[in-house]
C-alpha cells in the first residue's frame, strides 16, 4: 500500500499534466489566424485572456496591433501593446463596466481588412460587464449574487448574464462590423459550447430573453423589468469564426496519460459532472470504493465539470466548490484506508479563496477531530476551506492563467 507522500505525488503529478495541457500561451499560438492586411484589434475577457494576449503581442511584432483585455483581479500579465483591465469576479464591478466600454470603442470604425482577434476564457462574464439599457450596475450585481447563491448551474447563470448585457451574446462582434472576427476560446463549460464561454461576447446566442426570465422565475429571483422588455441580441458579423484552443477534455486526457505512465489503472469519468458539490462527493466516494474492491493495482478516477454550492439564508463559512466536494468525499470515505484525492479549480482559485483546492487522505477525519474540528458540522455550514487550512492540506497554486474548469482525481491505492 502506498503512503501519503507517494499518493500525493501521483495526484499532484496528474493535476500538473492537466494544467500543462491547457497553458494559454502555447494553446493560442497553435491557432493564430492569418495576419491581417490592416489593423489587428485584440479583445478578450476571462482569467486566461491576459496570458493569451501576451502571447499574441509577442508573436506579431510586425502587425499594427492594439487592444483591450478584461481579467479578474490578480490574473493580469503584461501584454505589451494591449491594455489589460483587472475587474470583479464572480460579481462584476465598475472596472468591468470600464473595460466593456473601452472594448466597444476599440472595435468601432474598423474596415474589412482589419481583424478583431477575440481571446476568451472562463471568468469573462464578470470581468467584462455592461448592463443592458434600463438597468444599472447595482441591479446587475444583485441578480448575479442571487443566481450564484441559488445553486443554478453555470449554463443557466450565463444565459441570464447574456441577456442582461450590452456587450455579450454576440453584441461585441456586431459592433465590430465590417471587420473580420476570429475568436479563440479556452473552455471552462461542460460541453464546450462556444457561446457559453464568458457568455459569448462575439458569438451568436440561440437563447432568448424569455429563457432568461424563466430561469430567474424558476429560482425565485425577482425579474428586472428591463429584461422583461428586452429583445434578442443582434446577430454578430457573418464572417466570424471560432476555435477551441484548450478544453477540459484535453486536459483530462493529458492527466489520464500521466496517470497510466505512473502505473495506475485510469477511469476517466468525463468533463461534465455537475450538481451539488456535496452530493457528487458522496457519489464518487461510493464509486471509488466499489471499483477499488476489484482493482488489481492503484486505481485513478478522473473527472471534470463544475459543481454548485447552494447557500441557504443562514449564509456560509469559507470554502469553494472543490473543497466542499472533498470534505463530503472524506466524510463518505469515513477513514477508509488507501484512498486519496485532490480536487482543484484549474484557474488556481476555488470560489473566492486563495487556494485552488485541497487534498484528502485516509487520515483527514482523524486529524481534523484531533484539532477539535467537526468535519460534518463544517460541511453543513459550507466551511471546508477552514478545515483544510487547519490541516495544511490546501492546494495553493496562485493564478494559473488558464481555466478549463474543475479537476478531480480520486486515487484508490
Amino acid at each position: 500500500m502506498m503512503n501519503d507522500e507517494q499518493a500525493r505525488g501521483i495526484v499532484e503529478n496528474v493535476f500538473r499534466a492537466a494544467l500543462d495541457a491547457a497553458m494559454a500561451g502555447p494553446a493560442v499560438l497553435r491557432h493564430l489566424p492569418e495576419k491581417p492586411q490592416g489593423r489587428c484589434i485584440v479583445v478578450g475577457a476571462g482569467k486566461a485572456s491576459a496570458a493569451m494576449a501576451a502571447a499574441v503581442d509577442a508573436a506579431w511584432p510586425d502587425v499594427a496591433l492594439t487592444g483591450v483585455i478584461a481579467t479578474r483581479y490578480g490574473h493580469a500579465v503584461e501584454a505589451g501593446r494591449i491594455a489589460v483591465f483587472e475587474a470583479g469576479h464572480p460579481v462584476p464591478d465598475e472596472n468591468s463596466v470600464r473595460a466593456a466600454r473601452r472594448m466597444l470603442e476599440a472595435v468601432r470604425g474598423l474596415g474589412p481588412d482589419d481583424l478583431v482577434l477575440a481571446l476568451v476564457s472562463g471568468g469573462g462574464s464578470a470581468s467584462l460587464a455592461l448592463p443592458m439599457d434600463g438597468m444599472d450596475l447595482a441591479g446587475k450585481q444583485a441578480v448575479t449574487r442571487a443566481l450564484l447563491n441559488s445553486g443554478a448551474p453555470i449554463g443557466e447563470i450565463n444565459t441570464v448574464r447574456r441577456h442582461l448585457s450590452g456587450i455579450k451574446g454576440g453584441r461585441l462582434a456586431a459592433a465590430a462590423r465590417p471587420a473580420r472576427v476570429v475568436t479563440l476560446l479556452i473552455s471552462d463549460v461542460p460541453g464546450d459550447d462556444p457561446a457559453a464561454i464568458a457568455s459569448g461576447p462575439t458569438l451568436a446566442d440561440s437563447s432568448t430573453p424569455a429563457d432568461a426570465v424563466a430561469i430567474l422565475e424558476r429560482h425565485g429571483i425577482p425579474v428586472p423589468q428591463a429584461l422583461r422588455n428586452a429583445r434578442p441580441a443582434p446577430s454578430p458579423a457573418d464572417n466570424g469564426e471560432c476555435h477551441l484552443v484548450a478544453t477540459p477534455s484535453r486536459a483530462l486526457d493529458a492527466a489520464a496519460a500521466r496517470g497510466r505512465a505512473l502505473g495506475c489503472d485510469v477511469v476517466n469519468l468525463g468533463d461534465a459532472l455537475e450538481g451539488e458539490a456535496a452530493d457528487l462527493g458522496r457519489e464518487l466516494a461510493r464509486d471509488a470504493l466499489e471499483r477499488g474492491r476489484s482493482a488489481a493495482g492503484p486505481l485513478l478516477l478522473l473527472s471534470g465539470g463544475e459543481t454548485t454550492v447552494t447557500i441557504g439564508p443562514e449564509g456560509a463559512g469559507e470554502g469553494g466548490r472543490n473543497c466542499e466536494f472533498l470534505l463530503s468525499l472524506a466524510v463518505a470515505f469515513d477513514g477508509a484506508s488507501g484512498v486519496f484525492a485532490l480536487a482543484a479549480d484549474t484557474d488556481g482559485i476555488d470560489g473566492t479563496s486563495d487556494a485552488a483546492g485541497a487534498f484528502v487522505t485516509p487520515s483527514t477525519l482523524a486529524r481534523a477531530q484531533a484539532l477539535g474540528l467537526d468535519p460534518v458540522a463544517a460541511l453543513a455550514r459550507h466551511d471546508s476551506y477552514t478545515l483544510f487550512a487547519a490541516l495544511g492540506d490546501l492546494v495553493v497554486t496562485g493564478p494559473t492563467h488558464t481555466n478549463v474548469n474543475d479537476f478531480r482525481a480520486v486515487l484508490v491505492g
